[in-house]
């Protein structure tokens, strides 16, 4: 399931949804909660236990294609791949936040989950309005009132690794031996 939605990712980097509001110092912990992990669970039934600690009913409202914007620090603590393998399996298109836990930034380009920095993001958005990201050039825009932003863009090596997928799809594209 997560590599179809990866390919069906990689195919752009404008994300149109549903924005879902988090605060500062959201814990990959609340995200891929370590008791779920060990129960043999498939990816779809650990990803239902993400932010169960914080927003119980929350996995059960998200669609694909839906945008995260998060406070500060948003994806602390350790580094559990699972965080946004769980976000990416819930349908979730890309996260925007005040800042981000280094190793979740760099987990999330890596299984080609878009993450954006954007100082002020958190009083650009009401949760539930509509949002549309373009995680190549960092435009901005709250379709529900017209408001544009425009946040630093990645850098080149984070942009080619979202394009193809993330970075095993990256590798096998760049370095494959071919036939």
């Amino acid at each position: 399931m997560i590599r179809e939605r990866l390919e069906v990712m990689a195919m752009s980097l404008t994300i149109k949804g549903k924005v879902w509001k988090f605060g500062d110092n959201i814990s990959t912990d609340f995200m891929a909660p370590g008791y779920a992990g060990h129960r043999g669970l498939s990816e779809r039934e650990e990803a239902l236990y993400c932010m169960r600690s914080n927003r119980p009913d929350w996995p059960g409202k998200v669609s694909t294609g839906d945008i995260i914007v998060g406070g500060k620090n948003f994806g602390c603590g350790s580094s559990r791949v699972e965080a946004p393998r769980n976000l990416i399996t819930l349908g979730i298109g890309g996260i925007v936040a005040e800042s981000f836990g280094r190793i979740f930034f760099r987990n999330c380009v890596a299984m080609g989950l878009p993450v954006l920095t954007y100082k002020d993001v958190r009083d650009f958005f009401e949760e539930g309005e509509m949002a549309q990201v373009d995680f190549k050039t960092g435009l901005i825009v709250n379709l529900t009132t017209g408001k544009q932003a425009r946040a630093n863009a990645l850098p080149e090596i984070a942009l080619r690794t979202l394009e193809a997928g993330g970075i095993l799809p990256l590798l096998k594209r760049e370095y494959a031996k071919k036939p």
